[in-house]
C-alpha cells in the first residue's frame, strides 16, 4: 500500500512527517513524503531555523509525482500540520486528484490547531479553514479535545457531549472520528482515553496516563500514522484504535523512562507493530 503523506518535517526530533513516515513504514506501507516545511527542529523548543516551503513547490512536488503515473496506487493521502491556508488547498487538490484516480482511496486528516494549556498554535485562519474546507473532504479525522471542541462548537466535558460532537464531525462528511485524546469529568485522574466513532459504532479505550515535565510534540502525527496504517490493512476501527493505545502508549513508556524531550520511534519501534500491551476497546453502548 502506498501513502501520500503531505506535512511538516524536522531534522531533529520527531514531528509532522518525521513523526509519520517511519511508524507507517514499520507497519509495511510504502510512503510519498512531500513537506510543507522543513525545519532544524520542532516550535515546540521555542526557537528553529529554516523554511517553510511555498505552496507552488508543494504543488509541483505532488504535479511530479503525477506524472510518474503512480496516483491509481496510491491507497490514502495523509495530512497534519498546515503553515498557511494555500497549504491546505494544496493537499484538498492533491486529495482530488488521487481519489479521480483511485475512487477507493481514503483522505486521513489531523486537523492540527492546538491543544489545552496552549491554545491555537497556528495562523491565523488555519483553525476556519480546517472547519470550512478540510473537513468536508476528509474520511478520517483525528482531532484531539480541543480541536474537537473548536472544530464543532462543543464543548467536551463527559462522554455524552464527546459523542455528540464526534456525531456532528461526522456529519460533515468523515467516516471515522478519532479523538485522539480524551479527559472527561469524574473520571480516573490517571488514566486518559481515545475515543473512535464510526456507523458500526463507538468505542472507548483506556490507558495510564504518563505525566511529562513538557508536552511532547509528534506524538498526534504519530498517532494519525498508525491508525490509518493500521485500518487500511484491516478496514476494522476497533482494532485501529486498540492497536494505537497499545503502540503510543509503548512509545510514550519509552520515551519517559529515557527521560528525553523528542519521541523514542527508534527504541520503541517493534512496540509500534507489535505493542506488548493490551488495552481493550469498549463499546460506549455498554457504558451509557
Amino acid at each position: 500500500m502506498n501513502i501520500l503523506s503531505i506535512q511538516s518535517h524536522v531534522a531533529y526530533g520527531h514531528a509532522g512527517n518525521s513523526s509519520a513516515i517511519f511508524p507507517l513504514q514499520r507497519m509495511g506501507l510504502e510512503v510519498w513524503p512531500v513537506h510543507t516545511v522543513m525545519f532544524s527542529n520542532h516550535t515546540g523548543h521555542g526557537a528553529w531555523r529554516g523554511p517553510v516551503i511555498a505552496a507552488d513547490t508543494v504543488r509541483d512536488v505532488i504535479t511530479g509525482i503525477e506524472e510518474r503515473g503512480v496516483l491509481p496506487n496510491c491507497n490514502a493521502v495523509l495530512s497534519g500540520y498546515m503553515g498557511s491556508a494555500d497549504i491546505g488547498d494544496v493537499i484538498l487538490e492533491a486529495v482530488d486528484k488521487v481519489k479521480t484516480a483511485n475512487p477507493e482511496a481514503i483522505y486521513c486528516c489531523d486537523p492540527v490547531i492546538g491543544d489545552y494549556g496552549r491554545g491555537v498554535f497556528v495562523r491565523e485562519g488555519i483553525p476556519e479553514f480546517f472547519r470550512d474546507n478540510v473537513i468536508t473532504h476528509a474520511d478520517i479525522l483525528t482531532p484531539n479535545q480541543f480541536e474537537l471542541e473548536l472544530l464543532t462548537g462543543q464543548a467536551v466535558t463527559d462522554l455524552d457531549s464527546a459523542l455528540s460532537a464526534a456525531h456532528a464531525l461526522r456529519e460533515t462528511g468523515a467516516e471515522i472520528i478519532l479523538v485522539t485524546s480524551l479527559e472527561r469529568e469524574n473520571t480516573d485522574p490517571t488514566k486518559i482515553e481515545m475515543m473512535a466513532v464510526s456507523r458500526e459504532g463507538a468505542w472507548l479505550v483506556e490507558t495510564p496516563k504518563l505525566v511529562f515535565p513538557i508536552p511532547l510534540n509528534g506524538s498526534g502525527d504519530a498517532t494519525t500514522a498508525l491508525f490509518l496504517a493500521h485500518y487500511l490493512k484491516h478496514r476494522n476501527v476497533r482494532s485501529a484504535l486498540e492497536h494505537i493505545a497499545g503502540a503510543i502508549y509503548a512509545l510514550f513508556e519509552t520515551t519517559w523512562r529515557a527521560e528525553s524531550r523528542e519521541l523514542m520511534l527508534i527504541a520503541a519501534q517493534d512496540f509500534l507493530v507489535s505493542p506488548p500491551k493490551t488495552f481493550t476497546a469498549v463499546s460506549v453502548s455498554d457504558i451509557r
